[in-house]
């Protein structure tokens, strides 16, 4: 019994690609000094529902048992294996708008879970 348990347990990882540009990258490196964290480990979550389909959550955190773990420009983005799916293909940036700036995630896929919405547009929202 104990073998057909391992058996079934056995763990695909998926290449996963979510983008971090470069800007995102140092907004997110000075705001984990401000806050005194020394190795940046950003957590992204996608949780079912919002305008497109899926609404975010990013916060700093640390890497668990199986994340699926991107570096990229000196951070560690990790993102859950029931977010994957919904991630996958992300871009995360910070972008200056004149209405205020932060941290925006482009997703191409999103269209595929939501309709969108006239605030956010197709496969963007804002977080």
């Amino acid at each position: 019994m104990e073998n057909q348990k391992a058996e079934n347990k056995v763990e695909q990882k998926p290449e996963v690609v979510v983008t971090v540009t470069e800007k995102a990258a140092e907004e997110l490196k000075k705001l984990a000094e401000q806050h005194g964290i020394k190795e940046v480990v950003l957590r992204v979550q996608a949780i079912p529902g919002g305008c497109s389909g899926i609404s975010y959550s990013m916060g700093f955190d640390e890497v668990r048992e199986n994340d699926v773990v991107i570096e990229q420009h000196g951070i560690k983005v990790v993102v859950d294996q029931n977010s994957v799916p919904f991630i996958n293909g992300a871009e995360i940036d910070y972008v200056v708008t004149p209405f205020g700036e932060g941290f925006k995630i482009n997703n191409p896929n999103a269209m595929t879970f939501g309709s969108g919405c006239s605030s956010c547009g197709p496969g963007a929202c804002g977080i």
